[in-house]
C-alpha cells in the first residue's frame, strides 16, 4: 500500500521511442487498472523522430491518472531511458514495459500483485510464446545464454524487459551513473530475492522493431564488459592457447628440417601467422573496450540528459486505497 515514503503503490515506467501510433492506447488501457496503493505512469521519450513527443504532451494533459512526461535531448538507449524514468518514479513497485503493445496491460496487475503478495524484490516474466522474429529470438537467446556465464543469476532465468522491482532495488539500482547501464546485470549485483511467472506476448501492433543487429551488439556489449572480467580471461587463455599452438608448430618445423628434405613452405606459414595475428586483434579490442569505456565513464559522458520534464497536475492525483 502507498504511505508518506511511497505516494503510490505502482510506479509504470515505460521508454518512448517511436511510439507515437501505439503510446496513446497503451496509456488508456492502463488507466482503467486499479491495483492496490494507485498507479502512475511515467512516459521517457528517448529522441524519438517522430511525434511521439507532442503525444506524450496530450497525454500528460489529458490522462485521468497522475503520469509524468520527460523527454531526453537526444536518443541515449532503451536502458538509459528507463534509468531517467526510475529517478523519478514514486511506487512502492516499479514495472518497465515496452511502448509497442506486446507486453499486454492486463498482466500489469497481476505481475505487481505477484511481486507485492510473495515479498519478490524482482518479478520477470517468461513468455509462452515470443512474437518477435526469428532472428530477434535467437539473439535473445545467445543473451540469455551469455548472461548465464557473466552474470550472477539463476540459470535459466530470462531476462525480460517486462519485469517488475520493488523501491529498494529500483534505488540501489539508480544508484549507478556511468554511460552504459545494464539493467538486467545491475539487478542481479542487488539481490538474488527473484520470481517468475509466464505472461502472454503481442505481436506488434504498428510498425517494426527499434532493434537492429548494431543495437543488440551494443546492448550485449553493455553486459559482457560492463560486469564481468571474464572477456579479458578468455583473451588470457586465448593467447595462451596461440603461444601454445606457435611452440608445437615450431617442433614440428625443426622435426621436418631435421628428418625430411625441407620445412614447410610459404602457405602453412602464413595460415600461421594470420590465425595468431588475428587473435592478437581479437584480445587488443577486447583491451580496447575496457580501455574506452573507462575513459567515457571517466570523462564524465552522460547516461541521460533531460530536456523537459512534464509533472503530473496535483488535481489529477487520485488519493492512495
Amino acid at each position: 500500500m502507498s504511505d508518506k515514503t511511497h505516494p503510490v503503490g505502482l510506479s509504470i515506467v515505460i521508454p518512448v521511442y517511436r511510439g507515437a501510433a501505439t503510446i496513446g492506447r497503451l496509456v488508456e488501457a492502463l488507466s482503467q487498472l486499479r491495483p492496490a496503493g494507485g498507479l502512475e505512469i511515467i512516459l521517457v521519450n528517448d529522441g524519438s523522430p517522430d511525434e511521439s513527443g507532442d503525444v506524450c504532451r496530450r497525454l500528460a494533459e489529458t490522462a485521468t491518472v497522475p503520469l509524468t512526461y520527460i523527454e531526453h535531448a537526444r536518443n541515449f538507449g532503451e536502458h538509459n531511458a528507463v534509468m531517467t524514468g526510475f529517478r523519478h518514479a514514486r511506487g512502492a513497485y516499479v514495472i518497465n514495459m515496452d511502448d509497442d503493445l506486446q507486453n499486454p496491460p492486463e498482466e500489469v496487475v497481476r505481475l505487481y500483485d505477484h511481486a507485492r503478495l510473495g515479498g519478490w524484490d524482482v518479478v520477470y516474466t517468461r513468455y509462452a510464446k515470443k512474437e518477435h522474429e526469428g532472428w530477434r529470438n535467437l539473439g535473445s537467446r545467445f543473451a540469455n545464454r551469455v548472461a548465464d556465464s557473466l552474470l550472477d543469476k539463476p540459470k535459466g532465468l530470462y531476462l525480460s524487459s517486462f519485469r517488475c522491482m520493488s523501491a529498494l532495488v529500483v534505488r540501489e539500482v539508480t544508484k549507478y551513473t556511468g554511460p552504459y547501464p545494464y539493467i538486467d546485470g545491475l539487478i542481479m549485483q542487488v539481490t538474488q530475492r527473484i520470481s517468475v511467472i509466464e505472461v502472454a506476448h503481442y505481436a506488434r501492433a504498428e510498425g517494426r522493431s527499434n532493434y537492429n543487429m548494431r543495437r543488440l551488439v551494443r546492448l550485449w556489449l553493455n553486459l559482457a564488459t560492463n560486469f564481468s572480467v571474464l572477456p579479458l580471461r578468455l583473451a588470457v587463455f586465448a593467447g595462451a592457447a596461440m603461444g601454445a599452438l606457435g611452440f608445437l608448430m615450431a617442433l614440428v618445423v625443426i622435426v621436418e628440417a631435421l628428418f625430411f628434405e625441407t620445412p614447410s613452405g610459404w602457405a602453412s606459414m602464413m595460415t600461421l601467422m594470420l590465425l595468431i595475428s588475428g587473435v592478437q586483434f581479437m584480445i587488443l579490442g577486447v583491451l580496447g573496450e575496457y580501455v574506452g569505456r573507462a575513459f567515457l565513464t571517466a570523462n564524465g559522458k552522460p547516461q541521460g540528459v533531460v530536456r523537459e520534464v512534464l509533472h503530473p497536475r496535483r488535481e489529477r492525483v487520485e488519493p492512495a486505497e
